[in-house]
């Protein structure tokens, strides 16, 4: 048998590559819709999966906000969990030996509310050979800086990543906010602090309201949205960080299907991050695996990255 006769005996390659990190296939979980791995190993095998990223961590428990805190909307979902967490040493004691027995790459997405706590997470984590790469989710307030949100500043999204990229030795994912005038802007920014990745887009901020009651559907007024209702714009900004930096870029965004995980890839997203969809089906993550193998065999492709950036704008 040649080697074209075992590639196709094989199937394709679902393989990619984010920042070093080898991956099996470009699926991953979205941070806070997977828990820390655990909850959804019942439903399948957590090395099906590219990689597993944990719930945002902080230095210390987090218990979130009030409820109620989940919202169904039209196509999507609104989210007002307050970045509840066991903290990163509960993590590491009681999360990790379960994480270990696997051999998919462990992502840590972490966060803080001042300088310091980030650069004290990033400290801590680049201590932990578990850990693969890190997220980084700049979505958060300064609260030494009058409450202004790090990733909505280009300035100040990039002093924070510059922070972090100094302390931490594994690769750096930069998660960046849809809520900006241009999300170009805030790309490049932390490509040039040092971001090793890029992955967008986070949820946008919403709000619903009980015309019965005449009151906010989440005790915080307002929440993130996420789902299938903010795909498109998620692709399209996807699509504008692609054209503008040179690192790879994870897309993240209303993924229910293989079809949506495609058009991510297609646009040229290196990888994916499946978030609401795990809530609606704990399976998601493996059917969206299998749907890409079946794509790739009926399209002819043997690598998803020959797929991988093929949008056609012209002709």
């Amino acid at each position: 048998m040649n080697r074209a006769q075992q590639t196709r005996a094989a199937g394709p390659s679902l393989a990619v590559e984010i920042a070093g990190l080898h991956l099996k296939n470009p699926v991953m979980p979205a941070s806070g819709t997977f828990g820390y791995g655990e909850e959804y190993a019942p439903f399948f095998n957590l090395d099906e999966l590219g990689a597993i990223i944990t719930k945002g961590l902080s230095l210390r428990p987090k218990a979130g906000n009030p409820t109620p805190r989940i919202a169904e909307t039209t196509s999507g979902m609104l989210n007002a969990i307050g970045l509840q967490n066991v903290g990163i040493d509960a993590f590491m004691r009681d999360k990790m030996p379960f994480l270990r027995q696997f051999h998919t790459p462990v992502i840590v997405n972490f966060f803080g509310n001042t300088l310091d706590e980030y650069g004290e997470m990033a400290r801590r984590l680049a201590d932990l050979p578990e850990v693969a790469a890190a997220e980084l989710n700049i979505s958060c307030p300064n609260v030494k800086a009058g409450g202004i949100v790090f990733g909505t500043d280009p300035g100040a999204a990039a002093e924070v990543v510059a922070l972090v990229r100094r302390h931490l030795r594994q690769p750096l994912i930069v998660k960046l906010t849809p809520n900006v005038t241009d999300i170009t802007v805030m790309a490049r920014a932390v490509e040039e602090a040092g971001a090793d990745a890029i992955s967008c887009i986070n949820t946008l901020t919403g709000m619903a309201v009980d015309i019965r009651t005449r009151r906010p559907r989440l005790a915080n007024l307002t929440g993130g949205l996420s789902g299938p209702a903010i795909r498109p714009l998620a692709v399209r900004m996807v699509y504008q960080v692609v054209r503008t930096v040179k690192v790879p870029v994870i897309g993240v965004g209303g993924i229910m299907r293989a079809e949506d995980a495609l058009e991510f890839l297609i646009a040229g997203a290196r990888a994916v991050q499946v978030g609401t969809a795990n809530f609606v089906d704990p399976g998601a993550m493996p059917a969206i695996i299998a749907g890409l193998e079946k794509y790739c065999r009926e399209q002819g492709v043997t690598d998803i990255n020959q797929v991988i950036g093929s949008l056609k704008t012209e002709g």
